[in-house]
């Protein structure tokens, strides 16, 4: 059973970020896919994911979420070059476990900091549930760049252009996001890490 803590307040929170349309349309001409199949798949009208493409409405995370899980992607992937903006005394406290979640079969994401849009970097912790490459099928690759932190248990780094690392707790990498890469756990139990992706 999927559960979420984000508080309902945050759940129609649109997400504005400039970009998404754009993602949104490369990821489903990519996978061949109609708006209708595209609405299928993530239970979305196709009229709502037309909107998105054309940046006619802002997406809350709840679509966010039916978005990357309808069309097997992780959530990172749907974000492009945030609008520059300039800002003053911004904050943004997220307590222990009370972040936004996102499930996947491979990850279990809490999106961090939320209350802002045009955020340069995206800050979340995720339980990593994969064991193998075979849990994904192929490699996960966005644009920007990506740091990783581990924070409990030993995960594996796999990526495309270089050899599997194994990582434990205190120990992290910054990497290109654009080269395939992706995390398994090699714990008994699943792994803990804090991701922070930035463009």
């Amino acid at each position: 059973m999927l559960l979420t803590l984000a508080k309902r307040s945050n759940e129609a929170r649109p997400v504005s970020y400039s970009g998404i349309g754009a993602q949104l349309k490369s990821i489903r001409m990519k996978n061949k896919l109609t708006l209708r199949e595209a609405g299928n798949l993530t239970r979305l009208a196709p009229s709502t994911l037309s909107k998105i493409e054309n940046e006619q409405i802002s997406p809350t995370f709840t679509v966010m979420q039916k978005l990357a899980t309808g069309l097997n992607i992780e959530l990172p992937q749907l974000f492009s070059k945030p609008e520059m903006t300039l800002a003053s005394g911004r904050r943004d406290i997220t307590m222990n476990n009370q972040g936004e979640y996102h499930f996947t079969s491979t990850y279990k994401h809490e999106l961090l900091s939320t209350q802002f849009s045009n955020k340069k970097m995206i800050p979340y912790k995720s339980r990593v549930h994969a064991r193998s490459f075979d849990d994904f099928g192929e490699w996960v690759r966005h644009s920007g760049e990506e740091y990783l932190l581990v924070l409990e248990g030993e995960v594996q780094l796999l990526t495309e252009s270089y050899e599997p690392v194994n990582l434990v707790e205190g120990d992290s990498v910054y990497y290109d996001a654009m080269m395939g890469h992706l995390v398994i756990s090699v714990s008994e139990n699943d792994a803990k890490i804090l991701w922070i992706t930035a463009k």
